[in-house]
């Protein structure tokens, strides 16, 4: 199994939802963008977060150095990224994350949705509640399913909401895989204990 973790945005979770699917699913990981942060890099992140030692970090296709949409952080390095260069690692067990939400711009014409329609790989959304975020979340999946993307359902990221989530999943029929309850300190030992939820996925 191969999953695009995406978010509605940015900051809604992407990074510990990958890490405890890579933790439930004992699955391989790979960040194809990272921009800024290199000394503490989201593969960096997840690896620190993992307690199962079977797991492969495949290298970020592009290491940006500014904490920018990478459209505009790839020419501060010198870099045009080509949306070719990017290939699917050798691994039948994939967890990959995306950077931002789905039209982050990549370059002067492809944003992460592009990318993930060039992997061909179903997508895992990450929702967290914040005024904006039904909005947001509708728009998201909306844009996927115009573009034939393959949604493998809908992760919520926090307390529950019944008024968001219930409207959410009633208008756009996508499966709720299941929630990340906030957590007390991010460890291994709590990442291990919220895949329990998705380790059936």
């Amino acid at each position: 199994m191969i999953y695009f973790v995406s978010g509605i945005g940015t900051d809604v979770g992407k990074t510990i939802a990958s890490a405890i699917l890579v933790q439930a699913l004992k699955a391989d990981y790979w960040k194809p963008i990272q921009s800024g942060d290199l000394a503490n890099s989201d593969s960096k992140k997840v690896k620190d977060l993992i307690s199962h030692s079977d797991c492969n970090f495949f290298k970020e296709t592009y290491q940006l150095r500014k904490p920018l949409s990478p459209h505009a952080s790839a020419p501060l390095d010198g870099i045009e990224i080509d949306l070719q260069k990017f290939q699917l690692p050798e691994s039948d067990n994939l967890i990959i994350e995306g950077a931002g939400g789905l039209l982050v711009p990549l370059n002067e014409k492809d944003t992460i949705l592009d990318l993930i329609i060039k992997l061909d790989i179903e997508v895992i959304l990450v929702s967290q509640h914040y005024l904006g975020s039904i909005n947001h979340s509708l728009l998201t999946i909306d844009c996927l399913q115009k573009n034939n993307v393959k949604i493998k359902g809908i992760i919520f990221n926090g307390k529950e909401n019944k008024a968001t989530e219930s409207i959410i999943l009633s208008k756009t029929k996508v499966p709720f895989l299941g929630r990340i309850n906030p957590l007390e300190k991010v460890t291994q030992e709590s990442i291990k204990q919220a895949s329990q939820v998705f380790k059936d996925l």
